[in-house]
Parts: C-alpha cells; sequence; structure tokens
C-alpha cells in the first residue's frame, strides 16, 4: 500500500521531467562551452536522443539510474510497494533501450549512454571531458 494518496502520488510523478533534466543541462552547457553544437531531442530518430550531434554522427542519451536500472547503482533502486509493476516496467524501459540502440546502430549512428551517477560530483567533469572525447574522436 502506497504511503501517499493517489492524488499525491500522481502530482510526484507528473512532476518528473522527461527533458532538460538537470544532468541533461550540465552535460549540455559543458559540450557547448567546449564549441560542440548539437540538437536536443529529435524525434525523427528512434528513441528521441537528449542530443544529436549531426556532424559527429552521434547521439547521446543521459539515462536516469532509477527509471533505466543502471547496473550496480546506488540509485537504481526497486520501490518496496508493487513491486511486480516496477519490476516489468523496468524491463520493459530496458528492452526498448535494447531496441533503440540496435535501430540507430543499424542508421550508422555511434551511441554514447551517460548516467545520471556519472553527472554528480566528483565524476562530473571526468565524464563531460570523456564525453566530449568520444563525440569528436579525440582522445583526452
Amino acid at each position: 500500500m502506497d504511503i501517499k494518496s493517489k492524488e499525491a502520488r500522481s502530482y510526484n510523478m507528473s512532476r518528473i521531467r522527461s527533458t532538460d533534466t538537470s544532468p541533461e543541462v550540465t552535460l549540455r552547457k559543458y559540450l557547448f562551452s567546449r564549441g560542440l553544437r548539437y540538437r536536443k531531442n529529435v524525434r525523427s530518430l528512434p528513441g528521441t536522443p537528449d542530443l544529436v550531434f549531426p556532424k559527429y554522427r552521434t547521439v547521446v542519451f543521459v539515462h536516469g539510474c532509477f527509471w533505466h536500472r543502471h547496473p550496480g547503482c546506488r540509485y537504481a533502486t526497486t520501490p518496496a510497494t508493487n513491486t511486480e509493476f516496477w519490476n516489468q516496467k523496468f524491463q520493459d524501459n530496458i528492452e526498448r533501450d535494447r531496441k533503440v540502440v540496435s535501430e540507430l546502430s543499424d542508421l550508422g549512428w555511434n551511441i554514447i549512454t551517460v548516467w545520471e551517477c556519472e553527472l554528480r560530483n566528483p565524476v562530473r567533469t571526468e565524464t563531460c571531458e570523456r564525453v566530449c572525447a568520444e563525440i569528436t574522436g579525440n582522445p583526452r
């Protein structure tokens, strides 16, 4: 049983953003400051990537550890209530992510996945540098 009312839970869930999340904005600001230009949330591509770099034929997904089940991450917890629903939801998300990566790869795109926890301090700068190098093909 949920400790919140149906209305309160609905309100909480409605506040969860799918675009312009804090980790996504952090990465975007860093990459923009390094001269990289991108498109946001391109719907014409499978999975609507968070960032698309047409010049480098590269897409970036900034995944939330909870929703996309980052293996071994302390933020990838399963709620104690309604576990059957959540386990199915997470499995569906993982399967959809695999399908999207496969489709983009078949279309010739390079795919970079960045996890939410990788954009928290103290590893934020290191992660941003790594992603920048992966996009441009330049080693750090």
